[in-house]
């Protein structure tokens, strides 16, 4: 279930490509202790055209999206996980984040389900 959805400017994969930062994002997901390994879902959105501040500034956000009931603790150190990797892996880039949001388990559907 969670995905993990990267949005970052395109020259960031001049320092690591796709497959690193996947790579590297699970892992952070699966160390948070909250996931089983084979349900995490990661993808990389770059942007070649962008503006950050009105300029163009390299930057890289991961919008995260899990099945309600973690508390707000286990969310936030989830974010801070994520951020620090990116922190380690892009130490020049000063625009990093991460957010955590909740897919509603009552509305929630996939196939298995049906």
């Amino acid at each position: 279930m969670p995905h993990f959805v990267v949005d970052c400017s395109h020259d960031l994969l001049q320092i690591h490509d796709e497959a690193t930062i996947i790579a590297r994002l699970h892992r952070a997901a699966t160390a948070s202790g909250l996931f089983d390994e084979a349900d995490i879902k990661v993808r990389v959105n770059p942007y070649r055209i962008h503006a950050v501040g009105g300029a163009r500034e390299d930057f890289i956000h991961v919008f995260g999206w899990i099945m309600q009931g973690r508390s707000v603790e286990q969310r936030a150190a989830l974010s801070k996980a994520i951020v620090g990797e990116l922190a380690g892996m892009f130490p020049a880039l000063a625009r990093i984040a991460a957010n955590i949001a909740e897919f509603e388990r009552a509305t929630y559907c996939n196939r298995a389900m049906l």
